[in-house]
């Protein structure tokens, strides 16, 4: 991989953080259309979790006194046959998928939710969101819109939200971490990841941007906070379903 890279690849993590400080959501799926660019499917699998990981820790411990460990309780006893069932099938998706599902993941915004309107702090929909939450995260490498499902209709706050997402995107990204390194490393060793050092600077302009983005946080109404990220995701789901049709040959 170049310098050149590499450095983009740092620099996105800032931006991305940054992102995420403020919404809880989007700088994941920004930052894995990316880093599939210039990566393969799993070694881009692994660097994501990585970056997001940090970025979801210190969000979390920034926000540590607003975290609902309750309702996170039952979306780890959720999230645990997600994890048994995606090592049996071990399965790995190619480009065009990963892009199309990166795409399609925001659509989950716009259902009804009058009519589906779960609510993370009820123990079964928690236990739901753990499933579903691992499930793409093993999959499409981001679920950022589909746990947001489970938190926008909720009472919570937008400090508790953002906090209690950080910390059940963190568990998901170390499990995602060894899901696709594993394998990875018996194939082919790290040979095909970023140099030591983009990892060094990446972790930095990581806190960084997660530090400026909860300042900015600080500043939104919850009207707004709930209001904006919808069509964020969604804008940026638009350009991955484009890159998809690009990767298929339809465009």
């Amino acid at each position: 991989m170049s310098a050149q890279i590499a450095l983009i690849i740092a620099i996105s993590a800032l931006f991305t953080a940054f992102v995420s400080g403020v919404f809880g959501m989007a700088g994941g799926m920004i930052f894995m259309g990316i880093i599939a660019v210039y990566l393969g499917v799993a070694e881009a699998m692994v660097v994501h979790g990585l970056v997001q990981s940090l970025s979801n820790v210190s969000r979390a411990a920034m926000l540590k006194r607003h975290i609902r460990w309750d309702i996170m309780m039952f979306i780890a006893l959720g999230a645990l046959p997600a994890i048994a069932i995606m090592a049996m099938i071990a399965f790995i998706p190619g480009k065009a998928l990963l892009y199309l599902m990166l795409g399609l993941l925001p659509f989950l915004l716009w259902l009804p939710k009058d009519r589906l309107a779960f609510d993370a702090a009820k123990p079964v929909h928690a236990m739901a969101c753990g499933f579903l939450v691992m499930m793409l995260n093993l999959t499409a490498g981001v679920a950022g819109p589909a746990l947001d499902f489970f938190f926008i209709k909720t009472t919570m706050n937008r400090n508790q939200i953002v906090a209690t997402k950080a910390v059940t995107m963190f568990g998901s990204h170390i499990v995602k971490i060894f899901y696709f390194g594993i394998p990875l490393v018996k194939a082919s060793g790290l040979g095909g990841l970023p140099p030591w050092w983009m990892f060094a600077l990446a972790v930095p302009l990581t806190l960084l941007g997660t530090y400026l983005g909860t300042r900015v946080l600080q500043r939104l109404s919850d009207l707004h906070f709930k209001s904006y990220t919808k069509y964020i995701v969604t804008v940026i789901g638009v350009i991955y379903l484009w890159r998809a049709a690009v990767l298929y040959g339809l465009i």
